[in-house]
């Protein structure tokens, strides 16, 4: 939820302040056509404004999400269907107060979600600055543990006692019921103990504390037809009572009650526990002040082919960026925004490098063994440029030692306040396949991720292994921690419309969709929460 505040306004009426609103514009995803979002109210007679009125957008960290922020001066009169500055809008030229331009993830990697920005695009003239604040919805993100027993449970068995088991559900808009969670059945007995079980709060009952939460007490039958106990009802806000006393439910059958007069229950539930955990989101731990560190390594073998030739992956005509290029900017410019110092090191694999003509695996890019960052992804790109013209292509492709160097880095700082990326652009067949397993379920229980984009018509297998999707990756009988590896091969999003910006969008979204979930796998099993942002 960005909301502003502008300052330092241009003061564009003559016998008082200006009166400013903001409206915010909104970038469709791969084009240049902006679309407007909506407008703040209207703040008579400052230059300072502080706006009230909040814009509530979806965040998705995987893309690059561009605002526009145009400020004006309300003139008297209805705006009717027409944006600011549109043609039949009371609105001149001498209105505009300026206007800045910012993608949403650069204000929720901003210090404590804050960023500043000047406002510009009134010639010769200093139009102020605009704050812009973001703080993410909290949409019932706490996870609930519960225990309960039951007590003279009706016997439902004809040889032995009943196998009961709860079935939850959560009540709907419109009257129906959705099952929620089951629990374990407990075998043979008319007092059984549940295991204790968590179940997040909005899958319960969706964020509303009020609203009837049912719950059916069955007796297991091997054949699926289970009989059917008795039910209760109650609602999360009953529930959370149990923090401070036990809560008992008398377990009713509707059928058995109409039946019979002395009817009294056909059992009891009791609540034995009852607590609430918040679950951290991935914004939560940004918002914390913690930084992503992005590292990038590119493939300098000889089965590339020549960079001067058209038909090498390396080569850039003067209209085209060349595959490894691409895939570096769509990437880079979006995990930019959550790395403060924009420093980026950047590495070569696989080449013959000067003086001495030795095969390295982990050259810096710059030429700087020193300090091998690079200012931005226009420095990585330029020193990636710079090193086509000055080291000679050859083998073999060896991915452990960059993923060891990123990893010998990760391992210094484990609080999670540093995060690191890994970005691995290659032409295919590995050489050191089981080194970089290795590597792998080693730096697995590190603070870092990998993203290795295949570019090239060669086969991937390899790759899909290290992905660890579909089966855990494992070395010499260790398993990795956690699946921190993302693979995706470059030729599935080439546009055959053309459509550069868009494919390029699409490839960033899906090597970077699964980020914040490895972010958070590894402060989950650290037990790592976020550090609160500081008061404002």
């Amino acid at each position: 939820t960005p909301g502003s505040s502008p300052r330092n306004l241009l003061d564009m009426d003559t016998f008082s302040k200006s009166d400013p609103v903001v409206v915010l514009f909104v970038q469709v995803s791969g084009s240049s056509e902006w679309k407007e979002f909506g407008r703040t109210e209207v703040i008579d007679n400052t230059l300072n404004p502080d706006f009230v009125r909040k814009f509530v957008l979806d965040y998705y960290f995987e893309e690059k999400q561009n605002l526009r922020f145009d400020g004006w001066v309300w003139v008297v009169g209805d705006w009717g269907n027409n944006p600011p500055g549109s043609h039949g809008a009371l609105f001149g030229a001498q209105d505009f107060l300026g206007q800045a331009f910012v993608a949403l993830g650069e204000v929720i990697g901003s210090q404590r979600g804050r960023l500043e920005r000047p406002l510009t695009g009134v010639p010769g003239k200093r139009c102020g600055t605009i704050l812009l604040l973001a703080e993410e919805l909290s949409n019932c993100r706490d996870i609930v543990t519960m225990q309960l027993c039951a007590n003279k449970l009706d016997k439902k068995d004809f040889f032995g006692k009943s196998d009961p088991f709860l079935v939850f559900y959560r009540s709907n808009e419109d009257g129906t019921f959705t099952i929620c969670h089951k629990t374990e059945v407990v075998k043979n007995t008319l007092n059984p103990v549940w295991q204790p079980f968590t179940i997040p709060v909005r899958a319960l009952c969706n964020g509303d504390y009020d609203r009837t939460v049912k719950i059916d007490v069955y007796d297991w039958d091997r054949d699926g037809s289970h009989d059917f106990i008795g039910e209760f009802a109650t609602s999360y806000r009953e529930l959370s009572r149990a923090q401070s006393q036990f809560t008992v439910y008398e377990v009713l059958n509707p059928r058995k009650k109409c039946k019979k007069k002395k009817y009294v229950n056909s059992g009891t539930v009791t609540l034995l526990s009852f607590s609430v955990e918040s679950e951290f989101t991935f914004v939560d731990y940004i918002r914390g002040g913690t930084q992503l560190n992005f590292t990038v390594a590119i493939d300098f073998t000889a089965s590339n082919g020549l960079p001067s030739q058209p038909t090498s992956l390396h080569y850039a005509s003067p209209y085209q960026l060349s595959a490894y290029a691409l895939a570096l900017k769509a990437v880079g410019e979006i995990i930019q925004d959550y790395d403060s110092d924009k420093l980026f090191p950047a590495y070569g694999f696989g080449a013959k490098v000067p003086p001495d003509g030795k095969i390295s695996h982990q050259f810096p890019l710059n030429n700087n063994v020193e300090n091998p960052s690079c200012a931005g992804i226009e420095g990585v790109l330029e020193s990636y440029l710079q090193s086509l013209r000055t080291v000679q292509l050859y083998g073999p492709t060896n991915f452990a030692p960059v993923i060891n160097q990123v990893a010998g880095t990760a391992a210094q700082v484990t609080d999670g306040s540093q995060y690191h990326v890994l970005l691995i652009i290659t032409d295919g067949v590995i050489s050191d396949m089981l080194q970089t397993k290795e590597a792998i379920v080693t730096a697995s229980s590190l603070p870092m991720s990998i993203i290795i984009v295949g570019v090239g018509p060669a086969e991937f297998e390899a790759m899909e292994e290290l992905d660890g999707d579909e089966v855990r990756l494992s070395s010499r009988g260790r398993y990795a921690e956690r699946d921190i590896v993302q693979f995706v091969p470059f030729r599935d999003y080439v546009d055959d419309s053309g459509n550069q910006v868009l494919s390029m969008a699409r490839l960033a979204k899906d090597v970077l969709a699964e980020i914040p979930e490895q972010l958070l796998s590894y402060m989950k099993t650290r037990d790592i929460k976020p550090r609160r942002a500081d008061p404002e």
